[in-house]
């Protein structure tokens, strides 16, 4: 990295805390996380942008982190799969996952639960094709899918029943 231009300073805000490194100009995101960062839920699967393992949110965008350079980064706001337990309690999503056997090997998870957090977020209520599109750019080996796709929709449920209550008690329609 001694070279001129080989190096760059990235600042990101990763799971609402504020990092800054120094890192070579070639460091895809994935790396960037897993390597220097040390947050090594976001799998790294085939390295063509093609599995969805390494998916996170960057700025409130879905993005397959193996496609994307670290100083491309620079000034964003990253969430990865350890954004999505609090407390060290399992949020919705997970433990519907769970509930559902919506894993087996468990390497394409992460990527699903970013995936389908970032569904959740854009359509609170989606349909069974409309979960299986906003999963499409996510490849599971073992389930068939069935689990998942259950598991997303039975925690869009309860995130949609949540939201109803919240509303009604303030006295808004929904």
């Amino acid at each position: 990295m001694g070279e001129r231009g080989t190096s760059h300073s990235v600042t990101v805000e990763v799971n609402g805390e504020k990092v800054s490194r120094i890192v070579a100009a070639r460091q895809l995101l994935v790396h960037f996380l897993r390597d220097t960062l040390g947050l090594t839920g976001t799998h790294i699967g085939c390295d063509t942008g093609n599995c969805g393992a390494c998916s996170v949110i960057v700025d409130g965008k879905l993005v397959k982190s193996c496609m994307i350079l670290a100083p491309q980064v620079d000034g964003s706001t990253i969430e990865t799969v350890e954004s999505l337990a609090q407390d060290g309690a399992l949020s919705p999503l997970q433990e519907s996952f769970h509930e559902h056997h919506g894993l087996q090997c468990g390497y394409c998870t992460p990527g699903m639960l970013m995936s389908a957090t970032y569904l959740l977020r854009q359509n609170p209520e989606p349909t069974d094709e409309e979960i299986r599109r906003g999963i499409r750019g996510n490849v599971c080996r073992c389930t068939g899918y069935v689990n998942i796709v259950e598991a997303i929709r039975e925690a869009s449920r309860g995130q949609a029943t949540g939201r109803r209550s919240a509303h009604a008690a303030a006295g808004e329609e929904v």
